[in-house]
């Protein structure tokens, strides 16, 4: 997205088109085709916050409105009305999860995430966990699924709590500490790795 241009597009006007087009439930961003309307100065940090030319949304109604429009095509992520589509940017993740509960467990727990703007989601097989390893560090970065391509961190927090209800279970010819949500097994880290207590 860098080689295009920014315009004219403003975060008023993007949250005017959002909230005449909103009804119950998400907006179907996933059908609106709006031409590009170029790059608009937001971005999104790793840790959930959203800035406006530098600044940042302490509206939470507002970021709220925004992340209902958010879509992601390819790698880039864009605001998406009936009429215009403007590209941001977004450090990491667009969401952050801020917490979980777990209910049942084994193979019948299920995890429920809630995130920073508001969203829930239950891990399963349309919304998995995956976790990301720093190639020099090996620091662990847990996602889940939210909706459509756009994921949410887990929280520090959220993941140590999840690391004690984890489980070992064989796995794609693997031994494997992981979760269970919805009968699905996500690995998180292989078995042999963890420290031997």
């Amino acid at each position: 997205m860098s080689g295009q241009m920014n315009v004219t597009p403003s975060a008023e006007s993007i949250a005017a088109s959002a909230k005449a087009a909103q009804g119950k439930g998400l907006p179907p961003v996933h059908k609106w085709d709006p031409p590009f309307s170029g790059n608009l100065d937001m971005r999104i940090a790793r840790d959930g916050t959203w800035f406006y030319q530098g600044t940042p949304i302490t509206r939470p109604a507002l970021v709220r409105l925004f992340s209902t429009i958010l879509r992601k095509d390819g790698d880039d992520y864009f605001l998406v009305t009936p009429v215009e589509k403007v590209g941001i940017e977004v450090d990491d993740a667009p969401f952050v999860a801020v917490d979980f509960t777990a209910e049942g467990s084994g193979q019948e727990q299920v995890l429920t995430f809630e995130t920073n703007v508001g969203d829930t989601v239950v891990a399963g097989p349309d919304a998995p966990i995956r976790v990301a390893r720093d190639a020099e560090t090996g620091e662990p970065s847990p996602y889940v699924m939210v909706r459509a391509g756009l994921e949410a961190l887990i929280d520090r927090k959220s993941f140590y709590r999840l690391a004690e209800i984890g489980t070992h279970h064989h796995d794609g010819g693997q031994d494997w500490f992981g979760l269970w949500s919805q009968g699905v097994f996500f690995p998180v880290i292989p078995s042999e790795e963890l420290p031997q207590k």
